[in-house]
């Protein structure tokens, strides 16, 4: 949940997903239309069906429990570096360094210069202290989320400013953690977008309603719309692909 979402809309949801899923083996008997629902408000949907694949794949192969192995972790859908090794470091407590759009910010900083996402994540590695890779992953989290800012940054209270080449610059050449491959470039702007109207068409499915395909449009709500009905099919034929939807014969939606 927290790949790509603020941790103030995870926490109310979490703990709802927990109750109704509280173990991989009940998320993966569960219809993923029952996931995708539970997953409302969160966003970047088709997560919600990698992490339904996920339990699936750790019943069969795991024997319902999640695996401590980093090649492991990376091969169940839905896993990329960022979340296999915040696995292994806050569920396991190993020393291995989760490097998120924040933490990549500090690294950058911290060398003063671009870096590659290889390049983040081997230097990450190489400075978590022994024996204390959930604390520490846990500090720079918190340190770039409320210190290292991406606007405003408040090196005079950052305990690493003493040896971040950034700040012992003066702060004075372009922000090194602008293009690293580990820092987020943002999203797009929501309200008015694709996106929004496949959002919209997708809550709707949520309800347990099929929508025929005269009602994508207004389920999109894209009446007013230029080119509103190509765009609505578009939505659609999107929420297939991405196992968000299934299409009966007469092109009605619902969900999987």
């Amino acid at each position: 949940m927290l790949q790509q979402t603020q941790v103030a809309r995870v926490v109310p949801r979490w703990h709802q997903f927990l109750e109704r899923f509280p173990t991989a083996s009940v998320c993966a008997q569960a219809p993923v239309g029952d996931v995708v629902t539970e997953w409302a408000g969160l966003g970047y949907n088709r997560r919600a069906v990698n992490l339904h694949r996920a339990a699936v794949a750790v019943v069969a192969q795991h024997g319902g429990v999640v695996p401590d192995d980093l090649d492991a972790l990376l091969a169940l859908p839905g896993l990329g570096p960022y979340t296999a090794r915040a696995v292994l470091a806050f569920a396991y407590e190993r020393d291995v360094a989760v490097v998120d759009t924040n933490v990549g910010r500090i690294l950058a900083r911290q060398r003063g210069e671009r870096l590659t996402a290889r390049v983040a994540q081997t230097f990450a590695d190489d400075i978590v202290p022994v024996g204390m890779g959930w604390s520490w992953n846990q500090g720079l989290l918190d340190l770039g989320a409320l210190v290292c800012t991406k606007r405003s940054p408040n090196c005079e209270a950052c305990p690493t400013s003493m040896t971040c080449s950034w700040f012992r610059g003066g702060s004075l050449e372009p922000d090194p953690a602008i293009g690293s491959a580990a820092v987020s470039k943002g999203q797009s702007k929501f309200i008015g977008s694709f996106r929004e109207g496949r959002a919209r068409l997708l809550d709707v499915l949520r309800t347990g309603v099929e929508v025929a395909p005269e009602q994508f449009r207004d389920a999109c709500g894209w009446n007013e719309r230029e080119g509103g009905d190509l765009d609505s099919v578009r939505a659609a034929d999107s929420l297939v692909r991405d196992g968000l939807a299934i299409a009966g014969c007469d092109g009605a939606l619902s969900l999987p």
